[in-house]
C-alpha cells in the first residue's frame, strides 16, 4: 500500500473542488454578511436545514467542524459568535477555511487529519461537533464516535450527517442494482491500482447499527433525527430517502 486509503480520498476530494464541487464551494462574503444578520442556515445532508433548535445559541460556543471544511457551516457559526476548530484531511477544503476566515477578518484554527485516527484534540475540549455526511469515506466507524463522545463537554452535542447505503445499491445515475451491501471498496484487491488510475475516492456503506447504534455504544443519547434526499438524479425523482441526520448529546 502506497499510503493509506484515506488520503486518496482526500485527493479525490480536492479534484472535485477543481471541478467546481457544490461541497467545495465557499459561503459569498453576501451570504456571511446574511449570516452576520441572523440570515442563515447549514446543511448536514444534502437539502433539509438543520433545525435550528438542534444548534441553540451558539455564542461562546466551542465548536468543531468534523471533516467539515470547505468554507460552508463554520464562517456561518463563526458569524454566530461560535469559537471554532475545522478538522478535515483535504487540502482544498483546509484552504477554503483559511481564505474566508482571512477575508472577512475572524480567527479559526484549521487542523489537518484524518478522522479515521485518534481525534488531536483533548478531552471534552468541544460543545458541539458538527459533522456533515463524510464517514461514508472510512471503513470503521465506531472508534469515530468514541473520539467524538471523549472530546465534548457533557452535555455537548454531536449534529452528524449519515448515509443509508441505498446510494450504494446504484451506480450513478442508474436505477438498475448492481452492488451488494454492505458496501466496502477495500473488499476489491485491485482497490489501490484503481484509485491511483481514477483518482477516486473509496466509500464505504454503514448500517443503521453502525450509524446510529454506535453512537449509543459510545454512549450518547439520540434526541432527534430527520431523513433526507439526493439533491439530484433519478432517486431523488422517486423521493427515496438515502441520508439522514441525527442530533445526540453526551449526557451532563
Amino acid at each position: 500500500m502506497d499510503k493509506p486509503y484515506t488520503h486518496y480520498n482526500a485527493e479525490a476530494v480536492d479534484e472535485w473542488v477543481k471541478g467546481g464541487w457544490e461541497w467545495g464551494i465557499p459561503i459569498s462574503p453576501e451570504g456571511y454578511a446574511r449570516a452576520l444578520a441572523g440570515d442563515w442556515q447549514v446543511l448536514l445532508t444534502p437539502n433539509i436545514p438543520v433545525p435550528r433548535a438542534w444548534l441553540g445559541d451558539l455564542r461562546g460556543l466551542r465548536v468543531l467542524g468534523l471533516a467539515s471544511g470547505g468554507a460552508q457551516q463554520m464562517p456561518v457559526f463563526t458569524a454566530q459568535g461560535a469559537l471554532c476548530t475545522v478538522f478535515d484531511l483535504a487540502d482544498s477544503q483546509l484552504a477554503s477555511e483559511r481564505m474566508v476566515a482571512k477575508r472577512e477578518g475572524y480567527e479559526i484554527e484549521v487542523i489537518k487529519g484524518d478522522m479515521s485516527k485518534p481525534l488531536p484534540f483533548a478531552n471534552q475540549a468541544f460543545d458541539l461537533i458538527f459533522h456533515p455526511v463524510s464517514n461514508c469515506y472510512i471503513r470503521e466507524v465506531q472508534p469515530l464516535w468514541e473520539e467524538c463522545f471523549r472530546v465534548l463537554r457533557p452535555g455537548g452535542s454531536l449534529l452528524a450527517g449519515l448515509d443509508n447505503g441505498v446510494n450504494f445499491l446504484f451506480d450513478e445515475d442508474s436505477l438498475e442494482v448492481r452492488h451488494k451491501l454492505p458496501f466496502d471498496a477495500l473488499a476489491d484487491p485491485e482497490w489501490e491500482a484503481k484509485a491511483r488510475q481514477h483518482n477516486d475516492s473509496l466509500q464505504f456503506s454503514h448500517p443503521i447499527e453502525v450509524q446510529i447504534g454506535g453512537q449509543l455504544k459510545a454512549g450518547f443519547a439520540l434526541r432527534d433525527v430527520y431523513e433526507d434526499t439526493n439533491s439530484s438524479g433519478p432517486l431523488m425523482a422517486y423521493r427515496v430517502p438515502c441520508f439522514f441526520a441525527t442530533w445526540a448529546v453526551k449526557p451532563a
